[in-house]
């Protein structure tokens, strides 16, 4: 497998997460409110796991590529490609998302092209922490789920609902970000606040990711219980045949 389909990979698997997504909150956030929204970026992400994780790992989010930096399961100059095609895919998806709302007659019902954003519902300081606990949650399953043999038949699962949870908590404060890429492409093109405050839907979820490598070791360590709860005694000298 080459460096370059692992790359295609990644662009395009953020390019449908955003359009499936953010398309999900333009075209129908007043009808179908929060829980449509959260499932469709759930479910979206759950298929791509199973897609295109054999090739790539399915990042299609550059704060869980950091992560995965961070816990050398990836290079340098590879992380630094998938965070490329990440970018890319998801601007390209906001553009083909602007034009259905331009030339496509979809009404945008977000108002902003699906762009995270803070003040009416919560301000920087709040958007801040949620983004970067919610980011946390989503990278530490990621990061956790993948790391264990047994558990790669329903990592997709845990990954999607893990994604749904994070939108189901944070749609209605700020749009729910927990990806760098999701908030750049739609912000280029709606600019304004959008781009203004575009910052804090990078900074925070990097720092989510950052946190997530720094626990997930905590909790990928094999669990010994001690004797006293069931575990098995620590084998003493053999007793040496009558």
């Amino acid at each position: 497998m080459t460096d370059m389909q692992r790359g295609a990979a990644e662009f395009l698997g953020t390019l449908l997460l955003v359009f499936v997504g953010v398309g999900s909150a333009v075209a129908a956030r007043i009808q179908g409110g929060v829980v449509v929204v959260a499932l469709a970026f759930g479910f979206v992400m759950l298929v791509l796991v199973y897609t295109i994780g054999p090739l790539s790992g399915s990042h299609v989010n550059p704060a869980v590529t950091l992560g995965m930096l961070l816990s050398g399961r990836i290079s340098p100059l590879g992380a630094v490609a998938y965070w490329i095609a990440q970018f890319a895919g998801a601007t390209v998806a906001a553009f083909l998302l602007w034009v259905l709302t331009r030339w496509g007659d979809v009404a945008d019902q977000t108002g902003a092209l699906g762009s995270n954003g803070y003040g009416a519902h919560i301000n920087r300081f709040g958007a801040a922490l949620l983004e970067t606990v919610l980011t946390f949650l989503f990278v530490l399953v990621v990061l956790v789920v993948t790391s264990r043999a047994e558990q790669t038949a329903v990592a997709g699962v845990a990954i999607g609902l893990a994604l749904a949870v994070a939108h189901l908590v944070g749609v209605a404060l700020d749009g729910t970000s927990v990806n760098p890429a999701r908030s750049f492409g739609p912000a280029v093109f709606e600019g304004g606040i959008a781009l203004r405050q575009l910052w804090v839907f990078i900074v925070f979820p990097l720092l989510g990711g950052v946190l997530a490598a720094l626990v997930a070791p905590l909790l990928t360590q094999p669990y010994a219980p001690p004797a006293a709860l069931g575990g098995t005694e620590e084998p003493g000298p053999e007793t040496p045949p009558a």
